[in-house]
């Protein structure tokens, strides 16, 4: 009876975990560039009560005699499926189709993300909605990116052809490579910089850290940096983000599962209750 008691309160705990879960992915179904989770359980160590034994030539074998000490949280796993796109027409708006993540630097920190609504502050940095600073390449003259990871800005020094004097950057796009174009008050169009595309061997094993973002992890692999379209990583589409992955239909069912093994669990310690309360009577 003690053994159903603990076991039906490992029930309670892990089928809190799974609300906990499905609440906040419904709670993100429109959140841009959100993955949903979800959980995975596995049975506790079963206490041997007999021993399993071999056949010999007097008796046959016998299988052990175990009993289950209830539940627990296996995992918690990240669905990385493609969200679908939604059109935005402004420019600095980027959706990767495909694998890999953009490369975003918070705090001095190097943190990925599947949220692509950005846009230009008033530095002429491309930013996050939390002002994460979006992160890239220079390019040489041939237009292929080259160096370590830079801010993508609308800086036009170094650009190939130079930018002469009083010639002003008039517009700008993003194309699917993820390169910065500018299109100039002489009628030449210069690329100015190349958004970076990460990628990892294990993303599932990347950790949450907020604001729709990962930090890389021990069992994520190192990152891949890249450009897009490069190896496995996807291309990019220019004026759109893309939305949350959540099937609002799998996760009202999962709360209906969660509900339904929450009280399941009550029940297990409620009848339990009643059992040692009638063995106490016993005495009586």
């Amino acid at each position: 009876m003690l053994r159903s008691l603990f076991a039906g309160i490992s029930g309670l705990r892990v089928n809190q975990t799974m609300l906990d879960v499905t609440g906040n992915n419904i709670a993100n179904a429109n959140t841009t560039g959100f993955k949903a989770s979800n959980t995975v359980f596995k049975d506790t160590l079963s206490q041997m009560l007999t021993s399993s034994s071999g056949a010999n030539a007097g008796q046959g074998g016998t299988n052990a005699i175990q009993i289950g000490l209830g539940v627990q949280l296996a995992a918690t796993n990240t669905n990385f499926n493609q969200g679908s796109a939604q059109t935005t027409g402004r420019a600095t708006d980027l959706m990767i189709q495909g694998d890999g993540f953009f490369v975003v630097e918070a705090n001095g920190e190097q943190l990925y993300t599947r949220a692509g609504a950005f846009n230009f502050d008033e530095a002429g940095s491309l930013v996050a909605p939390n002002g994460s600073r979006v992160q890239g390449y220079a390019l040489d003259a041939a237009g292929a990116p080259t160096g370590g990871l830079v801010d993508i800005t609308l800086d036009t020094a170094g650009l190939t052809p130079p930018v002469p004097a009083g010639v002003e950057l008039k517009s700008y796009t993003i194309g699917k490579t993820g390169v910065l174009r500018g299109v100039f008050s002489d009628g030449v169009q210069r690329d100015m910089k190349q958004v970076a595309i990460a990628d990892f061997n294990n993303p599932m094993g990347l950790e949450k850290v907020g604001d729709t973002s990962f930090r890389a992890s021990a069992n994520s692999g190192d990152v891949e940096l890249g450009v897009s379209g490069q190896g496995s990583r996807g291309s990019l589409l220019g004026g759109a983000v893309e939305m949350s992955n959540v099937d609002l239909a799998a996760e009202f069912t999962n709360l209906i599962l969660a509900q339904r093994g929450f009280q399941a669990s009550s029940r297990v310690i409620t009848t339990s209750d009643q059992v040692l309360e009638e063995l106490v009577n016993i005495k009586r």
